[in-house]
């Protein structure tokens, strides 16, 4: 009986093995190419939805989990005989691309290649990324239409190498083909996937391929993640039963709230900060990261919360406590209100994806009992 016990053990054990290094498999998918020797993977700290294989002469294979595969050749390279039918090819030096991902943008600009980006999904006014507005504003990026309707006649007569589309272009199936057919390959990148916030910010590495700039990409986020990184461990370490609470909203025009779902990235960076979400299992079916809740149901779990975090960027930003009432005369009886710990998020926070180690770093400090301006957050005055 003992030994049956074991044996069923050891066999629940290798399925559960199996059931893993498929799941990683199929995140890089199959590294035989026709005409190419594999001489390697990228070794990823955080990030789970893409994978970038190296053959030799510089060749690289870039796999987006449950999503297409890209080769990127070398500018003195030729395109493998015999490749697989649905493996894209994406020919270096990369220019005139289409970026319709707002958070992408902010990573090719991190490793300046800002200057390859012909076209962009998002007007001038919309844009919180520097380089990208300044861009627009000179002439040298272009407005080609947002991801549901893009301007193709545009986007043809730039020859447009390379459209990078977040996942919004799902609910327009039409568009992939469409700009495929007219010889534009499109990756659909899928940072939002990310269960860890940190690696959003590694989808770096895979632009840092893209582009030829893999070691300044990989020495970006090795830099920007080493604070984020230490306080993470010291959070680890401590292992406080006793965390300051912490409520991330805004006020919606009807009155309603919009909060975070328990499983967004942002509940999850204000855990890794040290805090903890005061919105512990609020899920739904849909998709979206956010849901929105009655001011009753927001006042009966935030009201005692350590921190308010006022989420601006849907109706800006606020700098006073009579700002955060004016929304709504309930507020003035949270515990938050009351001592003046109440934060606000800059406009900015979302469209700088390299800002959420940063983002980390804040909340630690706010939890900690910080009283100034921070980097993306800024406290209310009275």
């Amino acid at each position: 009986m003992k030994r049956k016990l074991f044996l069923m053990i050891i066999l629940g054990m290798m399925t559960i093995l199996c059931a893993c290094s498929a799941q990683r498999v199929s995140t890089s998918g199959d590294k035989n190419i026709s005409g190419l020797e594999y001489e390697g993977s990228m070794k990823l700290k955080y990030a789970q939805h893409f994978a970038v294989d190296y053959y030799k002469g510089g060749y690289a294979l870039i796999s987006i989990k449950d999503g297409d595969r890209f080769l990127v050749i070398p500018e003195d390279k030729d395109v493998p005989e015999n490749m697989d039918s649905d493996i894209k090819i994406i020919k270096r030096p990369l220019k005139n691309v289409y970026m319709v991902s707002t958070s992408a943008m902010d990573l090719v600009c991190a490793i300046d290649e800002e200057k390859n980006i012909r076209l962009s999904g998002t007007k001038e006014k919309d844009w919180y990324v520097d380089k990208a507005k300044e861009a627009m504003k000179s002439g040298n990026m272009l407005y080609a239409g947002k991801y549901s309707a893009p301007d193709y006649e545009l986007i043809l007569s730039e020859k447009c190498e390379l459209a990078v589309e977040n996942t919004m272009i799902y609910h327009s199936p039409e568009v992939i083909d469409k700009l495929e057919n007219t010889g534009v390959p499109v990756l659909v990148e899928k940072s939002s996937y990310e269960s860890h916030p940190l690696g959003r910010m590694e989808w770096i590495k895979m632009y840092g391929v893209l582009f030829g700039k893999e070691d300044e990409a990989e020495k970006y986020f090795d830099e920007k993640t080493k604070e984020a990184d230490k306080v993470i461990e010291n959070v680890e370490k401590e292992q406080n039963d006793n965390r300051k609470t912490v409520a991330f909203f805004y006020i919606t025009s009807n009155g309603a709230v919009s909060v975070r779902k328990s499983g967004d990235y942002v509940s999850k960076m204000i855990e890794l900060a040290g805090g903890e979400y005061v919105f512990k299992n609020l899920t739904d079916e849909n998709a979206l990261s956010t849901m929105n809740i009655q001011m009753e149901e927001f006042y009966a779990t935030a009201k005692d919360a350590d921190y308010l975090i006022y989420n601006s960027a849907i109706d800006g930003e606020l700098y006073t406590m009579d700002e955060l009432i004016e929304k709504s005369s309930m507020l003035k009886d949270f515990k938050a209100v009351k001592n003046g710990d109440v934060w606000c998020t800059g406009k900015n926070m979302f469209q700088e994806t390299t800002g959420i180690a940063d983002m980390i770093v804040d909340i630690n400090s706010i939890v900690n009992g910080a009283d100034g301006d921070l980097e993306y957050i800024h406290k209310l005055t009275e």
